[in-house]
């Protein structure tokens, strides 16, 4: 059964950085690309950052482009995001997930069929 674990959610005050941390059990990550999404309360889930198989090719929202970055660590079965520079704006639960590949210029949540049950970060002074 394919199963994703998210952590390294917390509170943070603004300027402030995390890494959240994806990790796969039941299936190889290399065969499959990965995204990050977020949902703050009472907003549509935003595709924040995904990555292709290879770990080549990624997308960012604009909304932290210079801010994020994904990166992937397929011996350790791991994705990572790296979140730098966090505001406000940032807070909300934040999901990984599996999917065949990234779409152009975008993460979107009908590429990607296996997701995590989601972590919190809340920025906040």
């Amino acid at each position: 059964q394919l199963q994703l674990v998210e952590s390294g959610g917390g509170s943070v005050q603004p300027g402030g950085s995390l890494r959240l941390s994806c990790a796969a059990s039941g299936f190889a990550l290399d065969l499959h690309a990965i995204g990050w999404f977020r949902q703050a309360p009472g907003k549509e889930r935003e595709g924040v950052a995904c990555i292709t198989t290879s770990g080549t090719s990624t997308n960012y929202a604009d909304s932290v482009k210079g801010r994020f970055t994904i990166s992937r660590d397929n011996a350790k079965n791991t994705v990572y995001l790296q979140m730098n520079s966090l505001k406000p704006e940032d807070t909300a639960v934040y999901y990984c997930a599996a999917g065949w590949g990234i779409g152009y210029g975008g993460c979107y949540a009908q590429d990607f069929f296996s997701w995590g049950q989601g972590t919190q970060v809340t920025v906040s002074s």
